[in-house]
C-alpha cells in the first residue's frame, strides 16, 4: 500500500499557498490559468509569482501547461489534498497522516490522527480514473453543464457523502460518525472491523441476512436507497456489528429506477449469502413493502428528488406564521442591486474565506471581531462629539455672558456686536472646516486607489514580462542548438 506524501508540506509559506488558492480559483471559469490571472488573484506584495510557481512545479503540485493559444497552470490532485489536509489541520481535526488503508475506483482512504491522539479514517475523492469514467450515466454530478473538472467533481462527491453519512448518522443508522470535510477529503470515525467479503465465517447466518435485509427496508422507510449495497460496503467487527460505508451514489425512493436500484440491492445480498455461507431464504422484500415515514431524501437532496416533490413536501410540512413572516422581510429588504454587489464580489470574499481557513482562523470570530471595532470606533466618534457640542455650547454661553454685560455697561457695542454675528457667523465657521476635512479624505482615497491600481499593474506586467523572456531564451536556445547542428554536418 501507498502512503501520502506529505513532507513537502510542512515546508510551504503562506504565499505559496496564496498562489495555489488563486490556482484553485481561476478553475472556476479557466481550465488553464494564464499567469497574468493568476498574480492578480493572488496579490504578492513584490510579485513573486512565478518564483513559487516554479517551486510548485517542481514538487508536482501544479502543473505547466502550453497551448497554441494559453499557457498556463492548472492544479494536480497533490495540491488539492495540500489544500484540504492545510486547512483540516487549522482546524485542528488531524495533526498527521498514516498509511493507506484501501483503494476504491472512486477514492482512497488513509489512516490519520487527531491532535487528541484518535485515529480518524480519511477518505480522498478521485473522480476521473480509467476504471471509472463514465460519471454523465452513473452520476447526477453535471446537471445542466457539459464540462467540468474533476477536481469540482471530486468534491461534489465528498460534500453528497458527508450530507448523507451526517443524517443517517443522526437517525441511528449503523454509520461511522462523521467528523469534518473540506474540498474533496472527508474525516470520519476509524471503524476496528473487517469487510464482509473478508469473513468466510459467521455464527448465525439468518440473524445476519434478516438484519441486512431490515436495513435496506429501513432505509427505503425513510426515503433513500443505498443503490451499491453489496460486501465491499458492509463491514463486520468482532461481535457482527454491521457498519454501512459508501453513499454518493444513493438516490431517493421517488427515482425513477428506484425499484431497480432496491432489487438489486437485495439481489445482491441473496447472491452473496447462497455463494459464500450457502445459505438462501425465500423470504425477502420487494419494492411494495416500502412503508414511508420520513423525507430524508429531501433533506440531503438525494438524485432523483425533483422540484414537483418538494413542493408536496412544502405543502406538507407548511412553515409557520413567524417563519412567512421572517421570509417576507428578508425578501423586502434585498433589493436588486445588493444581489448583483453580491455576486461581484462571490469571488474575492471566497478567496479571502479560503485563506482565512488556511491560516487556521475562524471566518465568524474575524466577522464578530470587525463588528467590535466598528462599534467600539462609532461609540468613540459619539463620544467625542458630545464633548465638542458640550464645549461649543459652554462656550457659546460665556460669549452670551459677555456680551449682554456689554450691553448693560455700553449700549453702543451691541450694535457693533449685532452687525459682526451678521457678517462673520461662528456656526459658517465650523461648517467651513468640516467640509475641507471631507475634501482632504476623498483626496487621499482616490490617491490609495491609485496607487494600488498602479502596484496591480505592475504585477501583470511583470508577469507578463517574464513569460515573454522566456520564450525568447526557448528561441536563441533553439537557434543556438541549430546552429551547432549546421557547423558539425559541414
Amino acid at each position: 500500500m501507498g502512503k501520502l506524501n506529505v513532507v513537502v508540506l510542512r515546508y510551504l509559506s503562506r504565499d505559496d499557498f496564496r498562489v495555489l488558492t488563486a490556482v484553485e480559483m481561476g478553475m472556476k471559469n479557466h481550465e488553464i490559468v494564464p499567469v497574468s490571472l493568476l498574480s492578480s488573484i493572488a496579490s504578492l506584495k513584490h510579485g513573486g509569482c512565478n518564483k513559487i510557481l516554479r517551486e510548485l512545479v517542481k514538487h508536482k503540485l501544479v502543473a505547466y501547461e502550453r497551448n497554441k493559444t494559453v499557457q498556463g497552470y492548472r492544479l494536480n490532485n497533490g495540491g488539492y489534498d495540500y489544500l484540504a489536509l492545510k486547512t483540516l489541520c487549522s482546524r485542528e481535526v488531524l495533526i498527521s497522516v498514516g498509511n493507506q488503508m484501501g483503494v476504491g475506483k472512486e477514492s482512497d482512504i488513509y489512516i490519520v490522527a487527531s491532535p487528541n491522539n484518535e485515529q480518524y479514517a480519511l477518505k480522498l475523492h478521485r473522480l476521473g480514473r480509467t476504471s471509472f469514467r463514465n460519471l454523465k450515466n452513473k452520476r447526477d454530478y453535471h446537471q445542466h453543464r457539459k464540462n467540468i473538472s474533476w477536481l469540482y467533481l471530486s468534491r461534489l462527491s465528498a460534500m453528497k457523502e458527508f450530507a448523507y453519512m451526517k443524517a443517517l448518522y443522526d437517525r441511528g443508522f449503523p454509520v461511522p460518525k462523521p467528523v469534518d470535510y473540506n474540498r474533496h477529503a472527508v474525516v470520519m470515525e476509524f471503524i476496528n472491523g473487517y469487510p464482509l467479503y473478508q469473513v468466510h465465517e459467521l455464527q448465525d447466518p439468518p440473524a445476519l441476512y434478516n438484519e441486512f435485509m431490515e436495513l435496506i427496508v429501513k432505509l427505503a422507510n425513510h426515503g433513500l436507497i443505498h443503490g451499491d449495497f453489496n460486501e465491499f460496503n458492509l463491514m463486520l467487527d468482532d461481535q457482527d456489528h454491521i457498519t454501512m460505508i459508501d453513499f454518493p451514489q444513493m438516490v431517493s425512493t421517488s427515482h425513477p429506477n428506484a425499484e431497480w436500484y432496491f432489487d438489486r440491492d437485495v439481489k445482491c445480498i441473496k447472491d452473496f449469502f447462497a455463494k459464500r455461507y450457502n445459505y438462501e431464504s425465500a423470504v425477502f422484500p420487494t419494492f411494495k413493502d416500502i412503508r414511508r415515514s420520513y423525507s430524508l431524501d429531501v433533506e440531503v437532496s438525494a438524485s432523483g428528488f425533483t422540484k414537483d416533490l418538494e413542493r408536496d413536501a412544502a405543502l406538507l410540512h407548511p412553515a409557520g406564521p413567524e417563519e412567512d413572516d421572517e421570509e417576507e422581510g428578508d425578501d423586502e429588504e434585498t433589493t436588486d442591486e445588493e444581489v448583483e454587489k453580491e455576486e461581484e464580489s462571490v469571488d474575492m470574499e471566497e478567496y479571502k474565506h479560503a485563506m482565512l481557513e488556511l491560516e487556521g482562523l475562524k471566518v465568524s470570530d474575524s466577522h464578530a471581531d470587525i463588528q467590535d471595532k466598528e462599534n467600539e470606533s462609532e461609540k468613540g466618534e459619539e463620544q467625542k462629539g458630545t464633548e465638542t457640542s458640550t464645549g461649543r455650547s459652554d462656550g457659546e454661553k460665556d460669549l452670551e455672558e459677555e456680551l449682554n454685560e456689554a450691553e448693560d455697561e455700553c449700549p453702543e457695542l451691541a450694535d457693533l456686536s449685532a452687525s459682526n454675528k451678521e457678517f462673520k457667523p461662528f456656526s459658517n465657521l465650523l461648517l467651513f472646516f468640516c467640509v475641507l476635512q471631507e475634501v482632504v479624505r476623498q483626496k487621499v482615497r482616490r490617491q490609495l486607489t491609485k496607487q494600488q491600481k498602479t502596484a496591480q499593474r505592475r504585477r501583470l506586467q511583470k508577469g507578463e514580462a517574464n513569460l515573454v523572456t522566456k520564450s525568447r531564451r526557448e528561441n536563441q536556445d533553439n537557434i543556438k542548438s541549430s546552429m551547432e547542428t549546421a557547423s558539425f554536418w559541414g
